[in-house]
């Protein structure tokens, strides 16, 4: 991982085509690309980092002959990255293991990937800012201090002045660690702008396309990332893609993709979305839009992905999405096969609906829509492959729409819709026959509360067995007796 200032840190990614890619490849493709930067330090730690050429240009071709390639800043700021980061959780790791000799050869390798990183950056970014020089000379004197003390370390025999020295070592890699993580959050927040910026300028249907992809592809680096994209104000120039018919559908979607990243509620981010608010409404409209309009499966999946994430970042959107009739797109949605036909799918339309059913008008829209009887299928929702990730999508879609359903069953008219359909049924059997939950607790939460909730307003629709195990006692109580039962259909 790429260690970023204040404990950040950036993950792999995978990227299709000519985008960006570190990690989630081929092992033996991966060494491979990694030994060139390797190799390279090494020869550089026997030539003590000294030119071969005192031409200009060859000096140049050197530093960039093992790298990621000229004019792509970005990518060589990742692969360097991961490179250094990589290389100060090693030390960290010999430096508790007492290995000193590990320690310094590390650190002088560490000292040369920092040093090619400056020059590489240097040689091909447009120019330098005065806060970057400052970084890049901070960074490089810590290094020199790093080699400088653990070579002294190998010369020490006496324990107790070693373990002070080793204090003075991790402070110092403690502290190259952080100037590392500015160096390298300031270059990517520069090359991001003038990402967006290209955006904005750009006049190229093919151009935007390609840049979006790009920005998308940087998205899936994690929160890092997105927060820069943020930062930068990154969404309002997909606001204008998205807004904007004269775009692909493709482009478009790769803009809803990046929006679904950004706005993410696992990542802590949000604080540098308040821009977002402003251009919330027309992404909002543009991407129910993209969602009734979606030529295919794909595309409608990262237009209610960004929708869904868009309903946890603030509670405006829930009233816009039902302003927006959004209820009723979703719906006929689910009918379309070539649109909705994958759980992963299903778990974004219900996640929107649970988010928008806090609000009491929602009720009256789900039951004019026939939604009481789609949420009962999803309570029903089955992996087709049993791959890991597909068992826990559809266990996903199985606790939302128990939590959709006891959200709405406040308004009595959905709850005796949600009786009618035997929708107490199907969680009586979710709650008593773990196979059908995939013995998952979340499920089994979700189900007993929506049990209890129709219970509460038709009391009539339960057994006496039923009301004295699942509903009568404490919901742990029936939380423990449900969890430990055998699979039991009585």
């Amino acid at each position: 991982m790429m260690a970023l200032p204040g404990g950040r840190h950036l993950d792999s990614i995978t990227l299709p085509g000519q985008r960006l890619h570190l990690m989630q490849v081929d092992s033996v493709q991966r060494w491979m690309e990694d030994l060139k930067l390797m190799t390279e330090c090494e020869c550089m730690c026997i030539l003590q980092a000294k030119p071969i050429s005192l031409e200009e240009d060859a000096q140049s071709d050197l530093i960039l002959a093992g790298g990621p390639g000229p004019g792509d800043p970005l990518q060589l700021l990742l692969k360097r990255g991961w490179v250094i980061s990589t290389e100060l959780r090693r030390i960290g790791q010999k430096l508790a293991q007492d290995r000193w000799a590990r320690v310094h050869s590390m650190s002088v390798r560490l000292t040369c990937h920092a040093r090619s990183m400056v020059s590489e950056y240097s040689a091909v970014s447009r120019s330098s800012s005065q806060e970057m020089g400052q970084i890049e000379k901070l960074l490089m004197e810590k290094c020199s201090e790093l080699s400088a003390v653990t070579e002294r370390c190998l010369q020490v025999e006496n324990e107790h002045v070693l373990k002070s020295m080793k204090a003075c070592v991790s402070e110092t890699l403690s502290m190259l660690g952080q100037h590392f993580g500015q160096l390298l959050e300031l270059a990517l927040t520069r090359e991001v702008q003038a990402l967006v910026r290209k955006i904005d300028a750009s006049d190229n249907i093919y151009t935007t396309e390609s840049t979006t992809g790009n920005l998308f592809s940087l998205t899936q680096e994690g929160a890092p990332l997105c927060r820069i994209i943020a930062k930068v104000d990154g969404v309002l120039c997909l606001a204008n893609i998205l807004t904007d018919d004269s775009h692909s559908e493709a482009t478009r979607a790769e803009a809803a993709a990046v929006v679904a990243q950004v706005t993410s509620p696992h990542l802590p981010v949000t604080q540098h979305l308040s821009s977002f608010l402003e251009s919330m409404e027309e992404i909002v409209t543009a991407l129910v839009k993209l969602c009734q309009e979606a030529s295919s499966g794909e595309v409608f999946l990262l237009a209610s992905a960004a929708l869904a994430n868009i309903t946890f970042f603030d509670t405006m959107a829930c009233e816009m999405l039902l302003q927006l009739n959004a209820i009723r797109v979703l719906l006929e949605a689910c009918s379309d096969k070539q649109r909705v036909d994958t759980p992963y799918t299903r778990d974004q339309i219900v996640t929107i609906l649970a988010n928008m059913s806090v609000l009491e008008q929602c009720a009256t829209d789900i039951i004019q829509e026939n939604g009481v009887q789609l949420i009962m299928g999803m309570l029903s929702e089955k992996p087709r492959s049993g791959t890991p990730a597909e068992v826990a999508a559809c266990e996903r879609v199985q606790q939302k729409a128990a939590v959709t359903l006891a959200r709405l069953s406040r308004d009595p008219d959905v709850a005796r819709e949600a009786v009618r359909l035997s929708c107490m049924s199907r969680l009586i059997e979710l709650c008593r026959s773990p196979s059908e939950r995939n013995s998952s607790d979340a499920v089994l939460v979700a189900c007993l509360a929506a049990l209890r909730r129709l219970a509460g307003v038709c009391p009539e629709g339960l057994q006496d067995s039923d009301f004295q195990q699942l509903v009568q006692p404490r919901l742990v109580d029936s939380f423990l007796l449900c969890s430990n039962m055998e699979e039991s259909f009585v």
